[in-house]
């Protein structure tokens, strides 16, 4: 899928129509990294949500997403701007979901070739690792 450079991050307030990549906050946490290293070669990191137990993060995309999306170990849905806010002056609380990189922080949504990539390298480094203890 291609990535049309456009800012799709709404205005403060707005609800947007687009699709959410969850993954497990390990993986996600890898994968942001491996994006912001390579974003000059592939593109910037998008907005990240983070749940509040800190268990998974969530990646927007763009709409459509996640009628193509496959990556095992991840999950794709489609937000249609349900639940969605942008530009809260407050952060959240503990224990809150919340913005691990705020939209108004990183512009553009993430490029879910970009992504996917992303994702299946941090899943080979995570492996690695693990199995050098």
């Amino acid at each position: 899928m291609e990535s049309t450079g456009t800012n799709t991050a709404p205005g403060p307030g707005a609800a947007p129509d687009l699709d959410l990549v969850t993954v497990p906050a390990r993986q996600g946490l890898e994968a942001v990294d491996i994006i912001r290293r390579s974003a000059g070669r592939s593109g910037p990191v998008g907005p990240v949500l983070h749940d509040g137990s800190g268990d998974t993060l969530g990646f927007l995309v763009p709409p459509g997403t996640a009628d193509a999306w496959d990556l095992p170990g991840s999950a794709c849905t489609q937000t249609n701007g349900r639940g969605m806010r942008f530009g809260d002056a407050v952060s959240p609380t503990a224990g809150a979901t919340g913005w691990l990189l705020p939209p108004e922080a990183v512009g553009p949504v993430t490029d879910p070739e970009v992504l996917r990539a992303a994702l299946g390298e941090a899943a080979r480094l995570i492996e690695a690792a693990d199995n050098c203890r």
